[in-house]
């Protein structure tokens, strides 16, 4: 019986080390890292990041010690219902939880993404209550800890790529009938690093489609090819300097038919004061901007100013204007040009956007756009053929453009019904 006992005993305070040290190894592995898999529905990443201050947030979902996959459906009473499930990883494959939360129909997007990260915070409790990095978090108040770095971002112990992020992206299409085919593919590869001193960003890209149509008659038949293609090399740099002010410079290489641009080189060096401090950018953001553009350009035909080759300077001024709010949304932009050899060549856009819940289930939306357009300098002479200008292989003189939506809305009956039924809707 005392041998028994004994080696029991042993047995005990081996099980008790071995936990201990186990519990030592996550208390020494730093911050929670976290994989947000929200691919099947709306989330707002940079809010999220923004929010939640005290984990990592990872690309890879293998090195993530938690993978949080975020589902929603609509339900009967117009609302959706949302599901988190979170998957422990690596140190902490043992854990295992779900939430699950409804969301009203009249809820803004301001109000979409308060819930959202109210309800990841919630779910990540029991992860960092199990690594013990609980320190400086109150869930019922402001939870924006930054762990001691003193910036409020999220940085990681060790990232092997710098923070660099690449994309390769590619697609094609091939479309039939009898007097009508079209193919074409495009590409794209791009990579970026972004932190809260620097974000830069390079990007190659190239398309190409063929369509060709056949006109019969009784006497003859015709045959019209249109063929397009775009390519180019995009970079951008843009450098912090306070909380309100930046510069940046973005340069451009493109080759596309329908601009009539064989070759063209643009550049423009740039300062942009923001308004409110950029921190606050998820909830308001006025940005001022000035550059100087050059572009040098050489064309497949010769322009309306009998230019085959051409160098253009010139500046721009740009305003853009986002708030979030209970309420709802408001977006709005300008942006004026003119090239220096002549005053005469500019162009002014707006754009104008607003998502407003006036009161219970009334909302109302409205989103326009246009502009004044004098500074097509890179338009062929030749013009356009009829067939061209139906296939819109060839762009067009115009003195300007618009567009415009609006509409409105009014729910009203049972804001109870949160059963989903997702019977002959699919996947």
């Amino acid at each position: 019986m005392n041998r028994m006992y004994f080696i029991w005993l042993i047995t005990l305070i081996f099980a008790t080390s071995a936990t201990v040290q186990s519990q030592n190894d996550i208390d020494k592995e730093g911050k929670l890292t976290v994989f947000i898999d929200c691919r099947n529905t709306r989330c707002d990443l940079n809010f999220i990041r923004t929010e939640i201050t005290f984990v990592d947030f990872l690309l890879d979902r293998l090195s993530a010690d938690v993978h949080i996959l975020i589902t929603s459906r609509g339900t009967g009473g117009g609302g959706r219902r949302y599901e988190m499930i979170f998957f422990g990883q690596n140190r902490l494959q043992q854990l295992r939880d779900t939430i699950t939360y409804f969301e009203k129909p009249v809820t803004t997007l301001s109000e979409s993404r308060e819930l959202l990260v109210q309800h990841l915070k919630l779910g990540l409790v029991p992860f960092l209550i199990k690594i013990k990095f609980t320190e400086g978090i109150n869930i019922t108040v402001n939870q924006d800890s930054d762990s001691g770095n003193g910036t409020g971002t999220n940085y990681l112990i060790s990232d092997p790529w710098n923070y660099w992020v690449i994309t390769l992206r590619g697609d094609g299409n091939i479309n039939g009938e009898k007097v009508y085919t079209s193919y074409g593919y495009n590409g794209n590869l791009s990579a970026s690093r972004v932190t809260d001193e620097l974000k830069v960003g390079f990007s190659l890209y190239g398309s190409n489609n063929r369509t060709s149509y056949t006109f019969e008659t009784d006497t003859s038949i015709e045959k019209f090819v249109a063929r397009t293609n775009n390519y180019g090399l995009n970079h951008y740099l843009v450098k912090s300097i306070n909380s309100h002010w930046s510069v940046g410079y973005e340069s451009i290489f493109n080759s596309n038919t329908f601009s009539n641009f064989k070759r063209q080189l643009y550049t423009r060096l740039a300062v942009e004061y923001n308004i409110f401090p950029y921190s606050q950018i998820n909830d308001r953001y006025l940005a001022f901007s000035y550059g100087f553009v050059t572009r040098f350009n050489r064309y497949y035909d010769s322009t309306i100013y009998d230019k085959l080759k051409e160098t253009l300077f010139a500046h721009s001024v740009r305003m853009n204007l986002a708030l979030n709010k209970k309420w709802g949304t408001i977006n709005a932009g300008m942006a004026y040009h003119n090239f220096f050899q002549n005053w005469a060549l500019n162009s002014f856009t707006m754009n104008f956007s607003v998502n407003v819940r006036v009161t219970g289930g009334l909302s109302f939306y409205v989103a326009s756009s246009g502009g004044l357009v004098h500074d097509q300098v890179y338009l062929a002479k030749a013009g356009a053929t009829q067939q061209q200008v139906l296939t819109r292989i060839r762009q067009l003189k115009s003195s300007y453009y618009f567009q415009n939506r609006f509409g409105i809305s009014y729910r009203f009956g049972s804001k109870l019904n949160n059963f989903v039924n997702p019977r002959f809707e699919g996947g």
